[in-house]
Parts: C-alpha cells; structure tokens; sequence
C-alpha cells in the first residue's frame, strides 16, 4: 500500500523486526563469504593455482577474486530488475539463492591436484556465481531498509545494510583467526581453510527461509528495464554514483580484504595479527556506521557528514601508511587501523540513501545496484591485484596509501557534482504524514 506521495505504509513491529532480519542476516552472509575468500587467497592460490612463482599464484587467486565482481554489473541489472518489477522480496530471494550455492561449491571443490585444472574452472565458476549474487543484493536490501522509514531515518535504516557487513568481516576474520590459531599450517592448507566456506555454507539456508517468509509488498507499477533507457534518463546520477563509489570500495578493500595479506606478505607480520585487525575494522565499521547515520539524518543536506568522512581520512592516510612500514609494533599496527577504518567506512547510511533518493522507486534498487556494482567492478575488485602488482613492481610498501588517497580525491569530486533531492523529499515526507 502507498500513500499519496508513494510512501509505503509502515509494517507493523513484528513485520518489521521481521524484515530488518531477514535483510541484514542475508546481506551479512553475502559480504561473508566475499571476506572470507580475501582472508584464505594464499591458500586459494597454491591449491587451485599452482606456479613454481608464490607471487603469481597469489596473483592468479587475487584475479578470481575480482573476476566476481566482472558478474556484479549482470546481476545488478538482472537482480534490480526482478527487485523493482516483482518486488523486493523476489530480488533478495534470488541474490541469496545464488550466493549459496557458490559457497558451498567453493567449501566442496577439490583441489588442482586431485581433478586438475577442473579444479580452477569451478573455483573460477563459484566466484562467478557470487559475484553475480553480490551485483544484486546490494540495491533491493537498502531500498527494502529505506522504504520502512520516513524521510527523518532513512540513513540509520539503510546504515544496517552497511553494518552488517562490518558484522560479516569482523565473523569471517574472528572465525579465520581462530582456525589460524588452532591448526597447524599442514592441517589449514589440507582441509582447515574450507572451515569458514562451510560455517557460511549453514548460515546460507537460514537468511533464504527468513527472506522467504517476508511479507511481499508490490511496487508502484511494473517496469520494462532497458539499460540504455535507464542510463539515457539517469545519466548524472548513474555516472556520478560510480565514481562515489571510488572511496569506499578502494577503502574497504584495501583497508578490510587485503589488509591481512599486506601484513603477512608485504610487511612481514605474524597471520594471527593480521586477521586481528580485520576483526577489530569489521567491529568497527558495525559500530560506527549506525551512529554516524543517525547523526546524518540530522542534517540538512546528506552530503555535509560524507564530506567529513571523506576529508578525514584522506588527512592522515599518509602518515597512517607511513608508520605501518617504518617499524610501528603490533599493537599500533591494530590501532592505527582500526582509527582509519572508523574514519574512512563510517557513512554507508547516508551516501546509499543519498542515491536512491535521485531515483523514482521503480528504479531505485537497480539503480542503486548499477551505481554499487560498476563502482566496485571500477575500483574496488581488483584494488588488491593491482596493488599486489605495484608493490611488486615498484618495491615500494606505501603504494595502498597512493592508492586510497587518489580514490578519495576522486569521490570528493562526484559527491559535488551529484544531484540532491534533499528539500523536496523533506517536504514530500511531511505532507504525506500530516494528519487529514
């Protein structure tokens, strides 16, 4: 049901916690399954792609990983479509559906050398899977969060979506470190590594049953997508979007996903510290966000606070980098991190709904969606290979603060130059909740 001014009518509390659940538990597990995959690549690489050089197998598992995100544009546009014309629940449903079943071929896929390059094909093919699943579940879980709210919680509705994946970082590198700790090396490189896969694997069927169980709400009409229609209406804020998407997706990536394997490979860190401090970023970016978001929904524009959270790190990225390679200890490796995680991914909230609200609702999950996914795909998929690849290069260690710094540069200039609806939504939202 839809008032006036196409503000869905609010589900009651039970529907709510209900639906809330079913989005963050499903988009945690997606995100889960893409760190866990990051935090075992070493691994990934001497199993299923074998090379007399280390350095080019870890290339070639770091290549696989962005090779899913070659598939996120498909299904953003597959998966938004279903989102927008049948309704968000039937978007959610198959993004999850399709993520399990790569987990669980990535978990069960023997190694090179039992099937030989067999092997390679399905690891390549489960990736593919996921990245496809991953395209699409972006858009219709945040514009799922953002339609529950009225114009005044929109950010800290959506910010879950973004918690929930510092929830999933924080569970695959808490669940990598122990099995680190626990096994030897014989026994994490023969079946130990498989240990996250199949935890994610059980947690797969669970969000499918609770998205399963949401209640089914119609969009305002059904859409024909064309992709060329769709980038010919929404240039500005398609093309914009993408190149907001620099920061964030360059930062979690680097900061989050490859973080583990800079410390071992390039800085010489022990593995148990190197997962640490994906725990201690995933918690905080769980933390932070909701609470920046709230204060996001305070403001005038949605813009003022991402200027901050961009302007911030960008400050001390340097000197943050700096001191991770000239001999800072242990410890203030995990604190100096951690601090640029809480600066650099704190506004998801704000920045998703910024988006979503230069759409009309009949195309706000694939938009949101396409902006995600060709911005990842851009930026931050292959951030890890191409910065694996620089360090080797060059030899030079500080190539991720290069990299960063000029992915934030570039997302300060589209946020400027991105549309904002702020006024009229405001005003739109108040008329449809006036009494009479």
């Amino acid at each position: 049901m839809h008032t006036a001014a196409g503000i869905r009518a609010q589900p009651s509390r039970a529907e709510l916690r209900r639906i809330i659940t079913a989005i963050v538990i499903g988009n945690g597990f997606v995100a889960y399954d893409f760190t866990v995959y990051s935090f075992s690549a070493v691994i990934i690489g001497k199993l299923f792609f074998p090379s007399d050089n280390p350095a080019a197998s870890l290339l070639l598992s770091l290549a696989t990983f962005g090779a899913g995100f070659v598939m996120r544009p498909l299904g953003a546009l597959m998966i938004g479509h279903i989102a927008d014309s049948r309704g968000r629940k039937a978007g959610l449903t198959v993004s999850l559906t399709l993520m399990t079943l790569g987990t669980w071929l990535i978990a069960c896929v023997p190694g090179y050398a039992s099937i030989g390059p067999a092997a390679t094909v399905l690891m390549v093919l489960a990736r593919l899977m996921q990245g496809l699943a991953a395209g699409g579940e972006i858009g219709p879980a945040s514009a799922s969060l953002m339609e529950m709210a009225g114009y005044g919680q929109r950010c800290f509705m959506v910010s879950w979506r973004g918690a929930s994946q510092g929830a999933a970082a924080f569970a695959a590198a808490l669940i990598g470190a122990g099995t680190t700790a626990l096994l030897s090396p014989a026994a994490m490189h023969e079946w130990g590594w498989r240990i996250p896969f199949v935890l994610g694997g059980l947690i797969g069927p669970v969000g499918w049953y609770l998205r399963r169980r949401m209640p089914a709400a119609a969009p305002l009409q059904r859409v024909r997508l064309s992709p060329r229609r769709m980038f010919a209406e929404h240039r500005r804020p398609l093309i914009c979007g993408i190149l907001m998407m620099a920061a964030p997706s360059v930062s979690i990536y680097i900061t989050v996903f490859y973080m583990p394997a800079y410390l071992v490979r390039t800085l010489h860190r022990p593995p148990a510290i190197s997962l640490l401090t994906a725990c201690l970023s995933g918690l905080a970016i769980l933390v932070t966000t909701p609470l920046i978001a709230r204060a996001a929904d305070r403001l005038a524009s949605r813009k003022t606070l991402q200027y901050a959270s961009l302007l911030a790190p960008l400050s001390v990225t340097w000197l943050a980098f700096r001191a991770l390679t000239h001999g800072a200890g242990d410890l203030a490796a995990l604190v100096i991190i951690t601090a640029y995680v809480v600066l650099a991914l704190n506004n998801a909230g704000a920045s998703s709904v910024l988006m979503m609200e230069a759409f009309p609702e009949q195309r706000r999950a694939a938009g949101l969606s396409v902006i995600y996914s060709f911005g990842v795909v851009l930026f931050g998929g292959f951030s890890p290979f191409i910065v694996t690849w620089l360090i080797d290069w060059t030899g030079d260690p500080m190539i991720p603060a290069w990299y960063l710094m000029g992915a934030t540069v570039l997302t300060l200039i589209a946020l400027k130059a991105f549309p904002e609806r702020t006024a009229a939504l405001a005003c739109a939202d108040r008329a449809a909740r006036a009494p009479g």
